[in-house]
């Protein structure tokens, strides 16, 4: 017997982009003390009132099925803080709770695409980006962000392969690159939508990780609410990773089909988990601040030591946990930089060609080990380069 063609086809016959990881956690087991930089995994655990809230919402009884949309509360606090945040008007009826932003962007592209439709999406990509759409039996179409245009992605470009296309995922803040869309590039994504009559289905998890300019959401653009669905996150902005808890924010006609898959998929998010992640969001935007600050203290500290050599090439670090080094000066690949520097060094970091080709000759770095460490191994980072430099 053989698995169906959707689900044997998701990797499409390659690597997952993960195998610098695996390898480093296979050194771990095997009691090599390796410094991991690889995952968006808060060095810090979801904050010990988030927990305790949750655990009594489990005692209290919320632990039965929940409402397949979500919770009334959970979802009118979501839609007030969209609001706030982007100035569209937002209601419960516009909001699904989903298990985690991943769970939400595969509904998302489920219930816009067709089997066999063109799906596009920028390069460079978070790695699950393409699975995600061949799971869905679409045709994944990477459009190139250059990294001499600091991985902004050009209108022109899109527009050259949106026709047929249906959909369009973007990210910003970016993962993996660091970079922040900026108004422009925004404006020209939302005219190809609209000229092109596409979905955009916008990936937020960092919003809350901004460092210079301001995140600027698409669905707040003339003509696009009603073309955008936004998946937003607890794990990133609340340090809730674990918890698998996110949101798909759109027209209410679209989130009534999809609380129809959630019936027949999820069956939705437990209670406690949506009453704790209620009870976290009521914390407001200091505790998101908070959650935040370790990365912007760690961003200036990187800024800091790569201003004081010439073997790598930080990109801007606009926002994220993450940075974009161009390691290219070395005549290595991302995926053999990485390897050599695991070796090496015992550091593990990501290979730029984990999330496409025009992440090729990079590396990312995850800023998510406490300051002394990070620097400690970003300076060994930058030795080692110098020497094969």
């Amino acid at each position: 017997m053989q698995a169906s063609a959707r689900i044997s086809n998701i990797l499409n016959g390659g690597s997952d982009g993960w195998d610098v990881f695996n390898r480093a956690r296979d050194m771990i087991a095997d009691g090599v003390a390796v410094t991991e930089l690889t995952i968006g995994e808060h060095d810090i655990r979801t904050a010990a009132p988030i927990l305790q809230e949750m655990h009594r919402a489990a005692v209290a009884g919320h632990t039965g099925y929940a409402s397949i949309p979500g919770t009334t509360a959970l979802r009118d606090a979501i839609a007030e803080r969209v609001s706030t945040r982007t100035g569209v008007a937002t209601t419960r009826d516009n909001v699904l709770i989903t298990p985690g932003g991943q769970s939400g962007l595969y509904a998302a592209h489920f219930a816009t695409l067709n089997p066999g439709d063109r799906a596009l999406f920028i390069d460079p990509f978070y790695a699950t980006y393409p699975g995600t759409l061949r799971g869905v039996s679409a045709e994944p179409v990477a459009v190139q962000a250059r990294a001499n245009l600091a991985f902004q992605p050009r209108a022109a470009d899109l527009a050259a392969v949106a026709s047929g296309a249906r959909t369009l995922l973007i990210n910003s803040p970016n993962n993996p690159t660091g970079v922040v869309y900026s108004r422009a590039t925004l404006e020209g994504i939302a005219q190809v939508c609209v000229d092109h009559d596409l979905w955009l289905i916008s990936d937020e998890v960092y919003d809350t990780q901004v460092w210079e300019g301001a995140h600027i959401c698409p669905r707040a653009l003339p003509g696009m609410a009603e073309r955008t669905l936004v998946v937003g996150s607890m794990s990133k902005s609340h340090a809730m990773t674990g918890s698998r808890i996110g949101w798909v924010v759109g027209p209410a006609e679209m989130i009534t089909h999809l609380c129809n898959l959630a019936t027949h998929t999820t069956y939705g998010v437990p209670g406690f988990i949506q009453d704790a992640a209620r009870f976290a969001l009521d914390q407001g935007l200091d505790f998101e601040e908070e959650i935040a600050a370790p990365f912007r203290r760690r961003r200036a500290i990187a800024q800091a030591v790569l201003a004081g050599q010439n073997a790598v090439v930080l990109v801007p670090p606009q926002g994220a946990m993450y940075l974009m080094l161009d390691v290219r000066g070395t005549g290595l690949s991302g995926e053999t930089f990485a390897n050599a520097l695991l070796d090496a060094e015992q550091i593990a970091v990501m290979p730029g060609e984990s999330f496409g080709e025009a992440a090729a000759g990079h590396v990312r770095v995850a800023m998510t080990v406490d300051d002394g460490r990070f620097e400690q191994a970003l300076r060994a980072l930058c030795r080692f380069a110098e020497t094969i430099s």
